[in-house]
């Protein structure tokens, strides 16, 4: 418990912080900070990043049941560290069975031109999307498969909220996620946006593309209303999954992974008439 002893209690003011880091966007984006919750994720974070963490809190709950290498690698941590009461702590966190251990995280921040000037980009652009699980798998999954990043609609649910952060499962810092200023700046990097739709007469079949883009943005639209008119308009290629008789529709996590996978593989096309030969697909 010696541990303990050492580190500062969490004060009232400091608490109510990360209360409005939890709960309220314009607090994160004011502190351009965000909140990590749990055990694996904090370790990890500690192990991966420890640049970016701001503060630890960690309650005696958490210090009693500490493993030795694991204490041994936070009190490294080049970050403040307090302590906070098992009942404090659990009216401070986000969770309903807590781990007794937090990080108040520095948001990371991306060059959007950066991401495009490499040879090729492969991105996902969320319309408007409001389930923060839906976010987190998409920004997860982009991780995984080694995409350039995510774009999210500006009244998307915002990347940076608890719900969100803990669907990312830790990937909320290894890829670049941006908060669109709309699908038209796309243009302006040479980025083609290619659209799931829902299948019907002119639409392409997934399957049937053959190449891609050397940028391509893949768009998949809100839960219930999909994507808006404009964006499916302005899209060079309006694509569907095929489903089996009687499926009407895929989660937008599951559209966006199946395609991410799917156009991840492919081959760039050569550049010269691509565009019109993808439109006639």
């Amino acid at each position: 418990m010696g541990a303990v002893q050492h580190l500062p209690t969490l004060t009232r003011a400091q608490a109510s912080l990360i209360r409005q880091l939890l709960r309220d966007k314009r607090t994160r984006s004011r502190e351009r900070a965000f909140v990590l919750e749990g055990t694996k994720s904090c370790l990890d974070l500690i192990h991966r990043y420890p640049q970016s963490i701001l503060s630890l809190i960690v309650s005696p709950r958490f210090l009693s049941a500490e493993a030795d290498a694991d204490r041994r690698m936070r009190t490294k941590l080049p970050a403040r560290q307090f302590i906070c009461p098992d009942v404090g702590f659990e009216k401070l966190t986000d969770v309903e069975a807590t781990q007794g251990i937090l990080a108040v995280v520095r948001q990371p921040e991306w060059d959007e031109a950066q991401v495009f000037g490499r040879t090729s980009a492969l991105g996902i652009y969320g319309d408007r999307l409001q389930d923060p699980a839906n976010v987190g798998a998409i920004i997860r999954t982009a991780a995984a498969l080694n995409l350039s990043g995510v774009w999210l609609s500006a009244d998307s649910a915002d990347h940076f909220s608890p719900k969100v952060v803990r669907a990312t499962a830790g990937t909320i810092l290894s890829l670049p996620v941006f908060h669109a200023r709309g699908f038209q700046a796309f243009s302006s990097y040479g980025c083609e946006i290619y659209s799931a739709v829902l299948g019907s007469a002119g639409i392409v079949p997934i399957r049937s593309i053959r190449t891609i883009p050397s940028r391509l943005m893949i768009a998949v639209g809100n839960e219930g209303g999909g994507l808006a008119p404009d964006i499916v308009k302005a899209s060079s290629v309006r694509f569907s999954i095929p489903l089996a008789e009687g499926v009407e529709s895929l989660n937008v996590a599951a559209t966006a992974a199946i395609s991410a996978f799917y156009f991840s593989g492919l081959r760039l096309d050569s550049g010269v008439g691509s565009t019109r030969s993808r439109r006639s697909a």
